[in-house]
């Protein structure tokens, strides 16, 4: 993969030989990020501008400068994009978020979460964890 602006996308770099990524939905999330740049959704430009905005609006919420700070921005800032490029309104974005989380909700603890769990009728909002 060639990328003429550098590494624009690349994860949160780590010391001491420390795991890249502390969970897999942080590898997930930026590999959604990869593909979608790929896919010519937006360009590495635009992410990294986008991630630093999303990353600058945590800290002055009153977070602390962490990994999971960190990717909490890679999710902010590819949801930004994704609206603003029109790729997915907002409402259903905000609907597949709602359903991901009665997914989550509705998954046995150490158990795969699928997005079906989340889906219909029998989906409610009960915690199996």
């Amino acid at each position: 993969m060639t990328r003429p602006e550098g590494d624009a996308v690349a994860p949160l770099a780590r010391r001491d030989d420390e795991p890249l990524f502390d969970e897999p939905w942080q590898a997930q999330a930026l590999g959604l990020a990869f593909s979608l740049s790929d896919a010519g959704v937006f360009t590495p430009a635009q992410w990294s501008r986008a991630l630093g905005a999303a990353h600058r609006r945590i800290l002055a919420g009153g977070a602390d400068d962490t990994p999971q700070t960190y990717y909490e921005a890679v999710v902010a800032a590819l949801e930004g994009l994704l609206r603003e490029g029109g790729g997915i309104s907002a409402s259903a974005l905000e609907q597949r978020v709602k359903t991901w989380r009665r997914a989550y909700l509705n998954t046995p603890h150490g158990r795969p979460v699928k997005l079906t769990a989340g889906l219909g009728a029998g989906a409610q909002k009960g915690a199996n964890h």
